[in-house]
């Protein structure tokens, strides 16, 4: 089962437990129990043609769909939440005091639709404001095999900007005017910059022209659901270096750095002729006494960034979770949700990305670029 129609299937059982606690629950009326069916089944069908015409429509046009349908997903999330903990309540009150009359259970179950209503409201509105307020977030890397002369050298990391209806060139324009005022030696874009095609989103790519830095790219699993083609072939247009399993070599001096980049995990799987995780191609011909950034967007990659000799990875993917309590789900297939860590020899720093996915919320995961300044000693 692929992603989307496992999501669909979680969805609708979501929507089916909901109903269940929070409209059949409250009532016996025959009446508001269909009322609440047919609301909360509208509400569904909007949830799936959100998920369904991702790329299908033109952004514009998509817009007011997605945010209907992506904002009720959030709500739905933090509903469910809820009143599953209310599930050990009634556990516990039975526990306690036995087994309640029909009218207990149905204030019980009514106090807890509310406080689940109450807290799933709050809690999407606050995420909603946090996802629009993408934050600087500095952090310095010793790297022992840095020569003095790229001491303080930085790199500003951006990932997951999910271009898209929600996520427009205004949000770009502004996430540009945030890297420039970090003035950084270069930027690395790792990967699910887009959620369409050139000719849907290539307006939207646009003002990444203004970057002032130096500004490198690498593939993320979205980009081969968008055209990937395309936009590699795009990006260089608005003066982006595409990495593909190769590197660059950045000299002060006799000094060097290498900095390289490999398309995402997924691109073999892809069938897009040519594209395919190669971290050897990559570092082919490089004098393993200097030192190495990898650009990749998937963390989990670090064991063969390890293997071979990588001093840091920039990588993102995660969101950070993007929305808690479900954060930790991705680590089920990641190694690290966000941050700076270690992996035996190897600086792993896992952003937690300047955009959003599906729901324009974030709780407990706020967006970032990061500005992260090499160190020698």
């Amino acid at each position: 089962m692929g992603f989307v129609p496992f999501v669909l299937v979680f969805v609708a059982l979501l929507h089916l437990y909901v109903y269940r606690r929070a409209v059949r629950a409250l009532t016996t009326s025959r009446r508001l129990r269909r009322a609440g069916a047919a609301v909360i089944t509208l509400l569904g069908l909007t949830v799936a043609a959100a998920l369904l015409t991702r790329g299908a429509l033109a952004p514009d046009t998509a817009r007011p769909l997605h945010y209907v349908g992506f904002f009720w997903l959030a709500l739905l999330v933090y509903l469910a939440t809820v009143l599953v903990l209310g599930e050990v309540v009634r556990l516990a009150v039975r526990f306690l005091r036995g087994r309640p009359s029909e009218d207990r259970r149905r204030f019980l179950s009514r106090v807890v639709a509310g406080t689940a209503a109450v807290t799933a409201v709050g809690t999407v509105a606050y995420g909603a404001v946090v996802a629009r307020q993408p934050r600087v977030e500095r952090r310095e890397v010793l790297l022992d095999r840095l020569d003095p002369a790229f001491d303080g050298f930085t790199i500003a990391a951006v990932s997951d900007i999910h271009l898209g209806p929600l996520v427009d060139g205004a949000d770009v324009a502004g996430f540009v005017a945030m890297i420039n005022g970090t003035a950084p030696d270069v930027v690395a874009v790792v990967g699910d910059l887009v959620d369409g095609s050139v000719a849907e989103l290539g307006g939207y790519a646009a003002p990444l022209a203004d970057i002032a830095a130096p500004t490198y790219f690498v593939t993320g699993n979205h980009e081969y659901y968008s055209g990937v083609t395309q936009w590699v072939e795009f990006l260089p247009t608005l003066g982006i270096r595409v990495l593909r399993n190769e590197r660059e070599e950045i000299r002060r001096g006799d000094a060097v750095l290498h900095l390289a980049g490999c398309d995402d995990r997924t691109a073999a799987a892809s069938g897009v002729p040519g594209h395919g995780f190669d971290l050897d191609a990559a570092l082919a011909g490089r004098d393993p006494a200097q030192p190495v950034v990898l650009l990749c967007h998937q963390p989990v990659m670090v064991d063969r960034a390890v293997r071979a000799g990588v001093d840091l990875q920039i990588s993102g993917h995660t969101h950070g979770g993007q929305l808690w309590p479900l954060t930790q789900v991705a680590l089920v297939d990641q190694p690290v949700l966000a941050g700076l860590v270690r992996v035996g020899p190897t600086w792993l720093y896992v952003t937690r990305g300047t955009g959003f996915w599906g729901p324009p919320v974030r709780v407990g995961s706020p967006p970032e670029i990061t500005l992260l300044t090499l160190r020698s000693r």
